[in-house]
């Protein structure tokens, strides 16, 4: 993936501009800056859930603007909010999940959330559960996605030490098979040879 001068303007004011990056297979890159200075609206141009207003996203070298289809197809996007059914349970937001996606993983639900601490929170609502438990809920997709690139908006809030060790074995596994990441988080990350790229906003008025 390369970003090839990315800038966003929003309300006339230019939030960043000339961007360059690129990253490859088995790496992970973090983004980095201070609340405001725009991490999560370059993670959602990267989504594709935003266009930037100058610049260029290349995936395999083709630009994502004209193939935007088959950029989606590798790769997964959680935000910073749960963006789970609260009226569901994990289970059933994970079978939701799976479905709509056409997950082929041979792993079991109930392994794959055992697996991440919800052991006997499996079949409760989604709302009664707490902030913890909820992004745990989220972060199942991560054990059944083939997605090379993950996105990764602030993942680590609201999880204790246990879970933030979880979520840094899941990054570090999907390193070695050949995948990518990029995320934005406060964390100091116990994950050795972790890319920084620390945004600096413009705050330039156009």
């Amino acid at each position: 993936m390369i970003l090839d001068s990315i800038a966003f303007e929003r309300d006339d004011c230019l939030l960043f501009s000339g961007i360059c990056l690129s990253l490859e297979s088995g790496e992970i890159l973090q983004i980095e800056g201070p609340n405001g200075v725009g991490k999560t609206t370059l993670l959602r141009i990267l989504s594709t859930a935003l266009m930037p207003t100058a610049g260029k996203l290349l995936w395999q070298g083709s630009d994502v603007a004209r193939h935007r289809q088959l950029y989606l197809q590798n790769l997964l996007f959680l935000g910073h909010l749960p963006g789970l059914k609260q009226s569901l349970s994990p289970t059933e937001n994970l079978i939701w999940w799976r479905r709509i996606h056409r997950d082929h993983s041979p792993l079991k639900n109930e392994e794959i959330l055992s697996s991440l601490g919800l052991c006997g929170y499996e079949d409760i609502p989604c709302y009664a559960l707490s902030a913890g438990q909820q992004r745990r809920a989220v972060l199942a997709r991560l054990l059944v996605t083939e997605a090379p690139l993950w996105i990764l908006d602030e993942p680590f809030t609201a999880i204790d030490k246990q879970g933030v060790a979880d979520l840094e074995a899941l990054l570090i596994a999907h390193a070695q098979h050949g995948g990518m990441a990029v995320l934005s988080t406060h964390q100091d990350l116990g994950i050795a040879n972790v890319r920084r790229f620390p945004l600096v906003a413009s705050a330039e008025v156009v």
